[in-house]
């Protein structure tokens, strides 16, 4: 994706930005919410016409994030969250096949090499959030890790429930592990996290993963905070900005409709009204906003700059 679409937030000292690997993405409305309506997405006025069509489509991206956090004492980070689709993959649908190379472009015009990126953390273990760890070697056909001096965190549970159950159900495809997981953890890359873990922390900056399971068994979310201010990535604990307002919802592609729910409303009641910028791993522009109640007492996602 080109890099008009980039985009940055700075939270204190810590620079948290996008990169767009399909973007506009508009399918049909059950994408996100397997009982929603184009009545329902028309209705609430606060969607448009960003994160909605006039005929009641949700707007999505897919999208992995780059943050950098100062380097005094020797405590700086370089860590993507959720690594995308990636370049030339064979996937379910055509629409993530055999996308062009623009992440890594994008990742250069930011400064950064790919041997310095120091951790990728990955919220759980979908295709759409793993692409890029590796990468085909065009002579040799093997996957290779991307970024080779990092150190790749996968959540404990989240991989052992896609290697012990996941991935022999038949209903779900293992390409992306086989390509994009397997080759890190064989190299000996991975490390395997618990659900609340301290990513790195430096001189005014500490990252942190919380649990917001049922997307996947054992989906995360990162947290990032910097002096007096907050962000948190969501990963997909929800997909689309309407859910911030009907987190009770079900999510259609949860794994775990009830803990999907629960993850939902918990990070809405926790986040709604505190002032932490909630960036949705999958939500157009703005990416980025604050949960919020609105005037009509209703809760709303209220992007930045809008």
């Amino acid at each position: 994706m080109a890099r008009e679409t980039m985009m940055s937030w700075q939270v204190g000292e810590v620079k948290i930005t996008r990169i767009v690997e399909i973007y506009n993405f508009t399918d049909n409305i059950n994408m996100t919410m397997s009982d929603a309506t184009a009545e329902e997405v028309i209705a609430l006025e606060w969607l448009h016409p960003h994160y909605a069509t006039p005929e009641g489509l949700q707007r999505m991206n897919f999208q992995g994030f780059v943050v950098q956090a100062p380097n005094r004492n020797g405590g700086g980070l370089n860590m993507v969250v959720d690594s995308c689709i990636g370049a030339g993959r064979e996937r379910d649908f055509d629409v993530f096949c055999n996308l062009p190379e623009g992440f890594l472009e994008d990742l250069e015009s930011l400064g950064l090499s790919r041997a310095e990126i120091d951790t990728v953390m990955c919220t759980h273990l979908h295709f759409d959030h793993v692409g890029w760890n590796t990468y085909k070697d065009p002579e040799s056909g093997e996957y290779r890790p991307t970024f080779p001096k990092a150190r790749y965190l996968f959540g404990k549970t989240e991989y052992d429930a896609w290697q012990n159950v996941i991935r022999h159900d038949g209903h779900h495809s293992d390409n992306h592990l086989v390509e994009c997981v397997d080759p890190i953890v064989a190299l000996g890359m991975a490390d395997f996290i618990e659900a609340n873990h301290v990513i790195a922390e430096g001189e005014g900056w500490r990252i942190v993963t919380e649990p917001s399971h049922g997307h996947t068994p054992g989906h995360v979310h990162v947290c990032i905070e910097s002096g007096s201010e907050r962000a948190v990535i969501t990963g997909d604990l929800m997909h689309h900005p309407m859910q911030c307002a009907m987190p009770h919802r079900t999510a259609t592609f949860d794994m775990d409709k009830d803990a999907g729910r629960q993850s939902r409303q918990s990070f809405v009641e926790k986040y709604r009204d505190s002032g932490v910028v909630v960036i949705g791993a999958h939500f157009f522009d703005p990416t980025a906003g604050h949960i919020e109640t609105a005037p009509d007492g209703e809760t709303w996602f209220h992007g930045l700059g809008l």
